[in-house]
């Protein structure tokens, strides 16, 4: 089951949901709108190992924007930290967002219970488009789960900006 946004606005203010900072403003009919944040990664490896940690390099955006030109891929941030301990968060695109051409995650849309933080944009881009440092890009709905609760505590707990590939920790 999905939350509405006055769900989403009763269940932040009574602390089951952290949005911070908070704007009631960016609440709709069921999802909460976030905003991205003022720096992008870039890997600036040939190819990715997911057993090395990889090379990256950290842009910033401009306030009169960025391009992400045709077929690139960068990592963004939302500005708002997000998380629940007793709902499911789910990223999705904006609809505007995604007819710009502007994929927002590729595959990674679940936000694990119990974690909290920035949340990372896998930023691709399908045609040349512009993005602006504080726009509305993504949404964020909140889902209740079934079942016994198991908090989250891996290595993304906490994150502040966008996070680069950990997986060379699992090789470890």
């Amino acid at each position: 089951m999905i939350l509405s946004g006055n769900e989403i606005i009763k269940e932040t203010l009574n602390g089951n949901i952290t949005i911070s900072p908070f704007n009631e403003e960016q609440v709709t009919t069921n999802s909460y709108d976030v905003c991205l944040a003022n720096k992008l990664i870039r890997y600036t490896d040939e190819v990715l190992d997911p057993k090395k940690k990889p090379n990256f390099e950290i842009i910033d955006i401009p306030q009169d924007g960025f391009l992400i030109k045709k077929n690139e891929f960068f990592l963004g941030s939302t500005v708002e930290e997000i998380g629940s301990e007793r709902f499911v968060p789910i990223l999705h695109a904006k609809s505007g967002t995604a007819r710009s051409g502007l994929f927002v995650h590729i595959t990674a849309d679940l936000i694990d219970i119990g974690s909290v933080g920035n949340l990372t944009l896998q930023l691709y881009s399908t045609l040349p488009v512009i993005v602006y440092p504080h726009m509305k890009i993504a949404q964020v709905s909140f889902w209740v789960p079934k079942g016994e609760i198991v908090l989250y505590k891996g290595k993304y707990q906490h994150s502040h900006g966008a996070q680069i590939s950990k997986t060379s920790e699992d090789f470890k």
